[in-house]
C-alpha cells in the first residue's frame, strides 16, 4: 500500500532517488537531507503507514528496528553508540506523514533531547 502524494512513498517507488544506505524487501534507509548529526539516516517501511499511532503490524516495527541496527553497523557507529528517534504527529515534530525512524550518531548526544 502506498500514498501517491507521499514524499517517502515516491522514494520507495523510485520516482525520487534518495541517498540510499540500506534496503531490503521491507524497508528503505537513506540519508536525511537536513542532518542533525554526522550520521543521520531515516529508516522507513516500504508500506505506507502515516504515523507510529497508525502502526498495527509487528513485522513492520521489527523490520524498522532491525534496519536501524543494520544502518548503525554500515555507518560504523555501532560500537560508540547511536540514538533512534520516532516522532509521532505534529506536536512531536513529525514533518512527513510516513512512519520513519531516525538513526543519529557520530557524536555524543545530550539528554534530555529537544
Amino acid at each position: 500500500m502506498s500514498d501517491p502524494d507521499c514524499l517517502f512513498c515516491k522514494m520507495v517507488s523510485g520516482e525520487i532517488q534518495p541517498d540510499i544506505v540500506y534496503e531490503n524487501d521491507h524497508i528503505l534507509a537513506f540519508r536525511d537531507i537536513t542532518p542533525r548529526a554526522p550520521v543521520h539516516v531515516l529508516v522507513i517501511p516500504k508500506k505506507h503507514v502515516p504515523t507510529l499511532a497508525d502502526l498495527d503490524d509487528p513485522d513492520i516495527a521489527a523490520q524498522c528496528l532491525l534496519g536501524a541496527r543494520k544502518v548503525a553497523d554500515i555507518e560504523g557507529i555501532s560500537d560508540d553508540g547511536y540514538r533512534t528517534v520516532i516522532n509521532c504527529k505534529k506536536a512531536a515534530g513529525q514533518e512527513v506523514y510516513h512512519l520513519h525512524l531516525h538513526v543519529l550518531g557520530g557524536r555524543s548526544m545530550s539528554w534530555p533531547p529537544g
